[in-house]
């Protein structure tokens, strides 16, 4: 992947990751509901499933200590209290007993991971880590029918044909990143399936789905069990 500079660079900047952006808006509600949903989350032990070290490191509310599960690069931590492991969160038991690392929490945390797990097999899986790992859980996903996929911020992304949405990734300049190749793009939309209510509901059945909301559409959804919004 190479990343997306240039105007286009510089517009995604402004309208999803820059300091007042509709994008700095939302994660700014979101941190205030999960504190409403959590508000004891300072005295609580955290997994979270496919973040990283630095985005609690940059959290308004730091729990009592953090687990990070990423497949990839969970970042690095020397703080006793902030633990990154690699490995995959569809096993996360195995990969955290590999690990040395607790199985048990007060509440996992998932963002914008169960999209890109690999389809509705790795889905459930990850549902029943998150599940087995703690009585509580915060996971949240992107929704399939908002109108403007999330990660490309193309309109209707992800209704199209495979070939098509593998075209427009390798082209499209308000990526969050450029493929390095027709192949690169094509694994990167086969990675993405958004998900709505319906599979959300299966996957965590008796969880509280909760509707984060732009311009009165339905952005993104969550699963909390045990919170406060439950």
């Amino acid at each position: 992947m190479t990343a997306n500079g240039g105007v286009a660079g510089r517009l995604r900047h402004t309208l999803v990751d820059a300091p007042g952006s509709a994008g700095a808006r939302m994660r700014a509600r979101r941190w205030e509901l999960v504190e409403l949903a959590f508000p004891d989350l300072a005295t609580m032990s955290v997994l979270d499933l496919g973040g990283t070290v630095e985005w609690w490191r940059r959290a308004p509310v730091r729990p009592k200590d953090v687990t990070v599960l990423n497949l990839f690069e969970p970042g690095e931590s020397d703080d006793a209290s902030m633990l990154p492991v690699t490995g995959d969160a569809c096993r996360a038991r195995e990969a955290l007993t590999a690990a040395g690392a607790s199985t048990s929490y007060d509440v996992v945390f998932s963002n914008s991971l169960l999209e890109h797990v690999g389809g509705h097999a790795q889905r459930a899986a990850l549902a029943r880590e998150v599940r087995a790992l703690a009585p509580r859980h915060w996971v949240q996903t992107p929704y399939r029918y908002f109108p403007l996929e999330p990660h490309w911020l193309f309109p209707g992304l992800q209704f199209m044909p495979m070939a098509a949405r593998a075209r427009l990734a390798a082209a499209w300049p308000l990526a969050h990143s450029r493929p390095d190749s027709p192949e690169d793009a094509m694994s990167e939309v086969q990675w993405t399936e958004l998900v709505g209510v319906a599979e959300l509901r299966s996957y965590f059945p008796g969880s509280h789905v909760h509707h984060e909301r732009v311009a009165g559409l339905t952005k993104s959804l969550v699963a909390v069990a045990g919170g406060a919004l439950s």
